[in-house]
């Protein structure tokens, strides 16, 4: 299976790692990971965003760190909400959170219109940091939580 995953990721958390791994799992014929223009990635955002470089960067060192099974993975550059996964006839499945789920309805009402299959949705829970909260890109700027999750209030597990 062909898989996609997209998103800004940046800065990257154990909930993007969530996302990846499951891409990389499920992969076997390649992933494809749509990285956010920089444009796009702050066009929706009130948060700073790293440079698309950096975060490429940031997002290939991970997926090799995370990659057990040896996939082909590109990553390509997100101009729009569904561009790639709208028009890439390649794509099987497409890995979303709960919080990007619903986009799946119009994603395949694009690619039906265009005469592609529809893709499979796999989504993949939020990962919740320590207070319980979800982890986001946005809590890890505001230096609420580490990108494990780890609430800046909780004391730090150095000897006693």
């Amino acid at each position: 299976m062909y898989v996609a995953v997209a998103g800004t990721f940046g800065p990257i958390h154990d909930g993007h790692r969530a996302l990846f791994r499951e891409a990389l799992e499920r992969g076997d014929e390649g992933v494809l990971v749509a990285l956010t223009s920089d444009s796009f990635a702050r066009g929706k955002r009130e948060r700073p965003v790293p440079d698309f470089d950096d975060r490429r960067a940031r997002v290939r060192e991970e997926l090799d760190e995370l990659d057990k099974w040896g996939r082909d993975v590109s990553i390509e550059k997100l101009h729009d909400e569904h561009g790639i996964a709208s028009t890439d006839p390649s794509i099987d499945a497409l890995v979303v959170s709960p919080e990007t789920a619903h986009e799946l309805a119009d994603i395949n009402d694009n690619r039906v219109q265009q005469g592609l299959d529809p893709v499979r949705g796999i989504v993949v829970p939020f990962v919740r940091a320590a207070d319980g909260e979800r982890i986001s890109s946005t809590r890890l700027v505001r230096g609420e939580i580490d990108e494990h999750g780890r609430c800046s209030t909780e004391p730090d597990d150095v000897g006693d």
